[in-house]
Formats: C-alpha cells, sequence, structure tokens
C-alpha cells in the first residue's frame, strides 16, 4: 500500500479541520472541526501501522485511545456549550469572549433583597 493517498487524505481533512476552527464562529461548528482533525490523525496512525507492519500495532490502540479521548472531549465540549447556551442564549464564540455575565445579571442577584437589620432584629 502506498503511503502517500492516505497520507494525503489525511492532510486535506486536518486542513479543512483547522479553516472550521480558525473561521467559525459556532462553537458546535468548532467542536466538529476539531472532531475532523482529530479523525485525520487516526487515519495517519493506522496508516502508518500498516505500512510499517508493526507487529504489536501500536498505531491501531492509539487510534483506539484517541477516538476514546475524542468522545470524551465531544461530550464535555457539548456540555458546557449547552449550558453557556442557556445562560446567554448565544453560542456565538465571538460573543462570548467576556468572562463577565450579560448586562444586568449578576451571580448574586438571583436572591432575596436583603433586610434591614432593624427589621430583622425586630422580628
Amino acid at each position: 500500500m502506498h503511503l502517500a493517498y492516505p497520507a494525503v487524505l489525511a492532510v486535506l481533512l486536518f486542513c479543512v479541520g483547522l479553516y472550521g476552527v480558525l473561521a467559525r464562529r459556532n462553537a458546535i461548528l468548532v467542536l466538529m472541526s476539531v472532531e475532523l482533525m482529530l479523525g485525520s490523525v487516526n487515519l495517519n496512525l493506522v496508516a502508518f501501522d500498516v505500512w510499517l507492519r508493526d507487529s504489536l500495532h501500536a498505531g491501531q490502540s492509539l487510534a483506539v485511545f484517541v477516538i476514546a479521548v475524542a468522545a470524551a472531549e465531544i461530550g464535555i465540549g457539548l456540555a458546557i456549550v449547552l449550558m453557556v447556551y442557556r445562560g446567554r442564549g448565544t453560542a456565538d464564540i465571538d460573543k462570548l469572549r467576556d468572562l463577565a455575565e450579560p448586562a444586568g445579571q449578576r451571580a448574586g442577584d438571583d436572591t432575596e433583597p436583603a433586610r434591614d437589620e432593624k427589621a430583622e432584629a425586630a422580628a
């Protein structure tokens, strides 16, 4: 098997994924682009494993490990994106650059207003 064919395909997939990470504004599309990049890495791992004829199949074993890590990454990433979407109302990365809460909301605003000390003493 020629190593050039899967290597060129992996480079093309990685470049498409890199473009998606750098150019997209939607967080879900960025996560999909990262998955595309990890898929191209897996393709390279398996192609080099076949080309080197490794008896331990280390490339394929590492590819399975990368798939497991990618599954965990996408699960946690989607959970974070959903929580941010619920809190902010958008998944646009450019609008999420600040760590501050949206205007008009603070972390302690959802509690009851503080009572006067005199009113508490009388009660």
